[in-house]
């Protein structure tokens, strides 16, 4: 199972993607996590995006699909991946679909995850409570969700026209919104 999750922040992806990589034992694939790990690691492309990031800029979309295609060559992807974070906006989008091409591995499903910005705010004020964390304050999560609608929002359309968007209602219990999920995703 190849799967792209994408949603405003805070609908659930990352919780939803940790219990669908146990369900379906395929790798999560977050693309933050990546970039700071190939980073970490000092490869060339993690050298390139540290200079970029450095410079105070963000790191161009030929660097996080180089990262990503070296990832997705790693033998914990053989069964499947949840993409989490990736693609935000339509040149990834097309750029994720030439590359899964190339690699043989086109995608079976693009799940969007639908939760009102009201829910949302709401999460993410819990979690700024909580654990502190700044892109979780409610005026940089009222920015963020600008940013959503403007950037990434349209690429469900670009799925649609492909026959790969499953659009999941995220409010509700975690194992609720979990079946939901199970129950949208075309069977293998």
């Amino acid at each position: 199972m190849r799967l792209v999750f994408f949603g405003a922040p805070g609908s659930g992806k990352g919780t939803q993607a940790a219990r669908l990589r146990e369900h379906f034992g395929i790798a999560h694939i977050s693309t933050g996590d990546l970039l700071r790990a190939e980073v970490a690691a000092g490869s060339p492309l993690g050298q390139q995006a540290k200079a970029v990031m450095d410079a105070g800029q963000l790191v161009s979309d030929g660097i996080v699909l180089g990262m990503l295609e070296a990832r997705l060559a790693r033998p914990d992807t053989a069964q499947g991946f949840i993409l989490d974070g990736y693609p935000r906006n339509l040149a990834q989008a097309e750029a994720l679909d030439g590359l899964l091409a190339r690699l043989g591995q086109p995608l079976d499903a693009v799940v969007k995850f639908e939760v009102p910005d009201a829910v949302i705010l709401e999460r993410c004020e819990i979690r700024y409570a909580a654990e502190g964390r700044a892109d979780d304050h409610p005026e940089t999560v009222r920015k963020r969700l600008a940013v959503y609608a403007e950037q990434t929002a349209p690429i469900a359309g670009f799925y649609r026209s492909r026959g790969r968007l499953v659009v999941v209602d995220g409010v509700g219990p975690v194992d609720e919104v979990f079946q939901r999920i199970v129950a949208a995703l075309p069977r293998r």
